[in-house]
């Protein structure tokens, strides 16, 4: 089958199944042309709990299917290649959070949406790496002692930002540890005039070299909002397809194709058709996770609508 047939199929069956697509900003291109929706994890889990669909197909990685039937538990919720997981959200278990948690029984936890369903049960909070500065910034005082996890560099940047007391879990995602300050200083020799966006998840080296630390989402405001016409991308190498895509009078650079996520490119259009077809790779969660973990992300749900709210108020 020719992929002009494969996304035939695909269109013809998401209409009759009354499905809706959704793409992270790392998979492959033609994952992300046919999708309904591109963009962050839990934005897109955020999208799809708004629509009418009935079938939810997550091309991505397990985490984040889960997070859609915790948003959508009514909903079908599938993913094309259950084998598709994130080695940062596996590096911590719920048992191992509440082992952390009877050592700091005072402490609160903050999740980053990168961790299972069970671990967001656990925990008093999510948060993305969007706004994980602001949540810890807005929603503790620095007397606060607050656990944060998975990830040890996102939670040490965030609080470093927001001055607040955090205990970090050792989790890191091994895509974006592989890249190096050399990569960006060989860039950068390359391109002087090139501006370097870096992901959170990045250690602290490239963390300080960057012009932004941005999420996937912040990138692609970053670039919409500024007169630069080259960019130096730290993160995994297919955010620069959507960037690309959207700003073809500007160039992209990846900072290193060593940071290629496997698992993110695990989906192709030919599983996509077949999860369809057969509606297989369900995503189930028991009902006592999904009511325990829609709490830590609705706390953040209504705290960022609070905070947009009382930014619109004119004093």
């Amino acid at each position: 089958m020719t992929p002009i047939d494969l996304i035939e199929k695909i269109n013809e069956l998401k209409e009759k199944k009354n499905a809706v697509i959704l793409a992270h900003n790392y998979q492959l291109p033609e994952i992300q042309d046919i999708a309904d929706f591109t963009g962050d994890s839990l934005g897109l889990s955020i999208q799809a709990s708004k629509t009418k669909a009935d079938v939810i197909v997550f091309c991505g990685v397990y985490f984040m299917a889960e997070t859609a039937k915790i948003l959508s538990p009514h909903k079908t919720v599938i993913i094309p290649e259950k084998d598709a997981g994130c080695p940062m959200a596996d590096m911590i278990t719920a048992d191992q959070l509440r082992s952390l948690k009877m050592r700091h029984p005072w402490a609160k936890v903050v999740c980053y949406v990168n961790t299972p369903a069970a671990v967001k049960a656990e925990s008093d909070v999510c948060c993305t790496s969007a706004n994980a500065i602001s949540v810890l910034k807005d929603m503790f005082t620095d007397e606060d002692e607050i656990i944060f996890v998975p990830d040890k560099y996102l939670g040490t940047y965030a609080s470093a930002q927001a001055n607040r007391n955090v205990i970090p879990w050792h989790g890191y995602c091994p895509s974006h540890a592989r890249i190096l300050p050399e990569h960006i200083e060989q860039l950068k020799a390359l391109h002087p005039e090139a501006k370097v966006l870096a992901h959170p998840e990045c250690n602290g080296l490239v963390v300080a070299s960057a012009d932004a630390v941005v999420s996937t989402s912040g990138m692609l405001r970053y670039v919409r909002e500024s007169d630069a016409r080259e960019f130096i991308i730290a993160t995994e190498p297919g955010m620069v397809y959507p960037l690309q895509k959207e700003h073809p009078d500007k160039e992209f650079y990846a900072a290193t194709e060593l940071a290629i996520c496997r698992n993110m490119k695990m989906v192709t259009l030919e599983k996509l058709l077949r999860s369809l077809e057969d509606m297989d790779h369900q995503v189930e969660l028991p009902e006592s996770i999904i009511h325990k973990a829609q709490k830590s992300i609705n706390n953040m749900i209504r705290y960022k609508e609070q905070s947009v709210a009382a930014s619109a108020v004119t004093p």
